[in-house]
């Protein structure tokens, strides 16, 4: 059974100008594939570096990382999904459209209680933040720890996930009402990016330092980010929404104190089956015993995913964006 469904393509490389609405024929789901009926779209940083380049696609395409709905038809070879099933579709590209072709081992059945629209907002970045917080440089009780971007999809959870785990947030943000909305969802100390946030971290932590900064911005904060850390702390360097940090010299690590950095990604820390479902399962019941609230702070229709990616990159969203089909 093919269908034709309605997509945004990408032709090149390049700013929100070149996804393009379009269509797209899908066939047969193959060995190992299952067809989604997509019902909302997340919208991730991730699917900005794919477009702009940074994770060069195979052209044209549908872009897209994650999104959620119903199966429709499986291929062969797939015992652990059936049709009907309601599921997040953690991977891409291809997400970007009415429905698409997947792997099945990279499909979760959504738990009664969660949408497909939070689903979509939420399992990625909960997942994040599951192995940011939890695997990647544990949070323990009774720290403080900064965490950049906390009014954002990610950060908004963080928050809430970090005070579940018992540590004191403190958060950058770009404006009083990210702000405002960041201390709502569990951030203790909310600062303004374009004040002297370093030396009020400092301040904070007697002159210490945190343990750990978790930070998605890159470029513009990266060696800020290593002058709040504590002796022996760690950079988790997870995103570069302002681009690539420059490249360092290893002794500044030891000037600063003898701290790490890490540049993990979700495919080492879900790389197999288990990990997968074991961090989305995590994730959904932190959702589900209220522990984490998910806010959709804005939606776009399909035709406005350029739209919906000016926005993100203007720093115009707060929590998570969804793009309905």
């Amino acid at each position: 059974m093919t269908a034709t469904v309605a997509a945004v393509r990408l032709h090149e490389h390049g700013g929100p100008e070149v996804l393009r609405p379009g269509r797209v024929t899908l066939g047969e789901p193959g060995p190992g594939e299952a067809r989604v009926r997509n019902a909302a779209i997340a919208l991730n940083f991730y699917d900005v570096y794919e477009r702009a380049g940074l994770y060069p696609l195979a052209l044209p395409a549908t872009p897209g990382s994650e999104s959620a709905g119903s199966v429709e038809a499986v291929g062969e070879g797939v015992t652990d999904i059936d049709v009907g099933d309601r599921v997040a579709v953690l991977t891409g590209p291809g997400n970007y459209a009415e429905a698409m072709n997947a792997p099945a081992d990279r499909l979760v059945r959504l738990p009664d209680g969660i949408d497909e629209r939070t689903a979509a907002a939420a399992a990625t970045k909960a997942m994040t933040v599951e192995f940011l917080l939890e695997r990647c440089v544990p949070v323990r009780r009774g720290q403080t720890i900064l965490f950049h971007a906390a009014a954002g999809g990610v950060g908004l959870i963080a928050c809430q996930w970090a005070r579940a785990l018992g540590a004191r947030v403190i958060g950058t943000v770009s404006t009083e009402a990210k702000a405002d909305l960041a201390r709502r969802n569990g951030c203790d100390l909310p600062l303004l990016l374009d004040d002297d946030w370093v030396g009020r971290v400092r301040e904070e932590t007697g002159g210490e330092g945190v343990p750990a900064v978790y930070d998605s911005i890159g470029r513009t904060t990266f060696e800020k980010s290593l002058a709040c850390l504590a002796r022996r702390g760690a950079l988790v360097s997870f995103g570069q929404s302002s681009g690539e940090p420059d490249p360092f010299r290893p002794l500044l690590l030891a000037r600063m104190g003898s701290v790490f950095v890490t540049r993990p990604t979700m495919d080492d820390y879900a790389a197999t089956r288990r990990e997968l479902l074991a961090s989305a399962g995590r994730a959904f019941s932190m959702i589900a015993k209220g522990k984490v609230t998910v806010t959709v702070g804005q939606t776009f229709r399909l035709a406005e995913a350029a739209e919906a990616h000016r926005a993100l990159e203007g720093r115009r969203t707060a929590g998570s964006t969804v793009i309905l089909p």
